[in-house]
């Protein structure tokens, strides 16, 4: 596999994507990133559990099964070579007439993109300043907890992060709460507790934080409490750290003058993760 992001569509392969695209014109459409490890995605039921979960609150055909073969299709076809490899599955409502409204009983489409990674995913990466995205969140319910395709707020932020040359923003709401990060989900350390933030306005439910939640915490002896934060919470915790796909979990060490340089929790659940790369 070369260097370059591969692309098919519909289980073709694609040099660029036919238009008109409903991802294009509105962000019509919710996706998934996955790391693969030697041609092998890792937490696949997860990734397709929040899949489903995401076409149904978008009211679209539940097109799973077709997913998966093309997946399968796609990995069948990879030079594992490269042992890391990142790919992006997106499920894009059918293009229709103009305007806003959908065509009706039609399939969606769906993409993938394959792009290898040179960063060795069994290193931890290194403890990561942040700072406070100007940017906030807007509350939409129906939206909380999917990875739909219209990221404009994360872009901003991103911009931010790199105005600032910062490796990440911390994310808040209207109502100041704590949201997540650009790419990735919270936790605090805070009195042998580890929190994270309710997610029932806005964010992404990721599939790294459900591990932690359901399996990688309690095997360290924590369970974890979803609740209201705030920037005090956090600057007054034992230690920080955020979570995703690619990442896993990575330290906090900076935000303005705050320091981090206690990572014991987020070390024991990234050898939990390795544990289940064995």
């Amino acid at each position: 596999m070369s260097q370059e992001s591969a692309f098919w569509l519909d289980g073709t392969s694609i040099k660029a994507l036919p238009l008109p695209d409903r991802s294009v014109d509105f962000g019509d459409g919710v996706f998934e990133t996955l790391l693969l490890h030697r041609g092998h995605p890792l937490f696949l039921d997860m990734h397709f559990t929040r899949l489903g979960r995401g076409l149904k609150a978008l009211a679209m055909p539940d097109c799973r099964p077709a997913a998966q073969r093309q997946v399968e299709q796609v990995l069948s076809t990879l030079n594992t070579a490269s042992p890391w490899a990142v790919m992006r599955l997106s499920v894009i409502r059918a293009p229709g007439p103009r305007g806003y409204a959908p065509a009706q009983h039609q399939h969606p489409r769906i993409l993938i993109c394959v792009t290898p990674m040179e960063r060795d995913c069994t290193k931890m990466s290194p403890a990561a300043t942040l700072t406070v995205a100007t940017i906030r969140l807007a509350a939409q319910p129906a939206l909380a907890q999917i990875k739909h395709m219209n990221r404009l707020e994360q872009v901003l932020a991103a911009q931010q992060a790199q105005a600032e040359q910062v490796d990440e923003c911390f994310l808040l709401d209207q109502a100041e709460q704590l949201v997540s990060v650009i790419a990735g989900n919270i936790f605090l350390v805070r009195a042998g507790e580890l929190l994270t933030p309710l997610l029932v306005d806005c964010g992404v439910a990721g599939t790294r934080r459900r591990m932690i939640i359901e399996k990688w915490a309690p095997a360290i002896g924590l369970q974890v409490r979803e609740a209201r934060l705030t920037l005090p919470d956090l600057q007054s915790s034992e230690e920080v750290f955020y979570s995703n796909s690619l990442q896993t979990v990575r330290p906090v060490g900076r935000l303005g003058d705050r320091y981090w340089d206690n990572h014991d929790v987020c070390d024991a659940l990234f050898r939990r993760y390795l544990e289940d790369l064995s």
